[in-house]
């Protein structure tokens, strides 16, 4: 069961990740509440955070392939 939950843990960090890189999303929201002059500073949090959410889903992927 834990492998699931790595998995699950790795798609819907990829996914919440990559919404906010790749979609204005977050943009408009830190601009609706002021916080604008945060967007310079997303890539340096978003870009390793999307990479490490896929490493994470290829890790859980491969686990769990290896046992079942």
């Amino acid at each position: 069961m834990r492998d699931d939950k790595l998995l699950v843990t790795g798609i819907v960090g990829t996914a919440v990740t990559a919404l906010c890189c790749f979609t204005p999303l977050l943009v408009v929201g830190l601009g609706v509440v002021g916080l604008g002059t945060a967007v310079a500073w997303l890539d340096i949090v978003l870009l390793p955070a999307l990479g490490f959410f896929i490493l994470l889903t290829l890790y859980a992927f491969a686990r769990r392939r290896r046992r079942g």
